[in-house]
């Protein structure tokens, strides 16, 4: 609820940008390719946290056509870690920090499929997702915003941010950690001070 955030300003709250390629939309059916993340501490991207690992997938399941969109293989995935074991290093980096996605219902459904698939408890968390906060920033009012604006690479481009290659978990965890910090960028010249995490409409997630 939003009502629970914890009152505190944008530069002291650290944050995991959080970003994985799948197979396809649908969590029930389904699978994690990739995951990345990247930490945002005191107002900066930690280029030196950046992790990025494939995922070997489970036995009988394929790429299939989704390699088209991120160009990994079923050879790139075969010694990847299990995704278990990578869930264990990601509730590891989300400890005492806000999880970070662009279109955060897909993130999220995925993961809370993986933590439960490898018998991991996923920690409460506060969730920020900068497509919610695009359409903020982009829709005065009620309207609608026009097709294909609050997509992660056309929010960059709105603010000037380079083009980087799309559909790569590291590498879109980045991009989403930098549009997050052009945003809040933008909202606190709104605002006339500092965003807080409540600014950031956050929504928690209990275990």
């Amino acid at each position: 609820m939003r009502s629970s955030v914890p009152v505190i300003t944008f530069s002291r709250v650290d944050f995991l940008v959080v970003d994985v390629e799948t197979t396809g939309l649908d969590p029930r059916r389904d699978h994690v390719l990739e995951v990345g993340w990247v930490p945002v501490t005191r107002g900066e991207v930690v280029l030196d946290g950046v992790r990025g690992t494939a995922v070997r997938l489970p036995a009988g399941v394929d790429v299939g056509e989704s390699a088209v969109l991120h160009g990994l293989t079923d050879d790139d995935l075969a010694a990847a870690p299990e995704l278990a074991d990578v869930v264990l290093e990601l509730r590891e980096a989300l400890q005492g920090r806000v999880l970070v996605a662009h279109h955060a219902p897909i993130e999220i459904g995925f993961l809370n499929r993986a933590f439960r698939d490898g018998q991991a408890d996923r920690p409460p968390l506060f969730v920020v997702d900068t497509m919610t906060l695009q359409r903020r920033l982009v829709v005065r009012g009620h309207g609608e915003p026009p097709p294909g604006v609050l997509r992660l690479d056309a929010a960059r481009r709105r603010f000037g941010l380079p083009r980087y290659a799309a559909h790569r978990a590291a590498i879109d965890a980045v991009a989403t950690a930098e549009l997050l910090l052009a945003q809040i960028a933008e909202l606190g010249s709104r605002l006339g001070r500092e965003p807080t995490l409540a600014d950031l409409s956050p929504h928690r997630l209990e275990r």
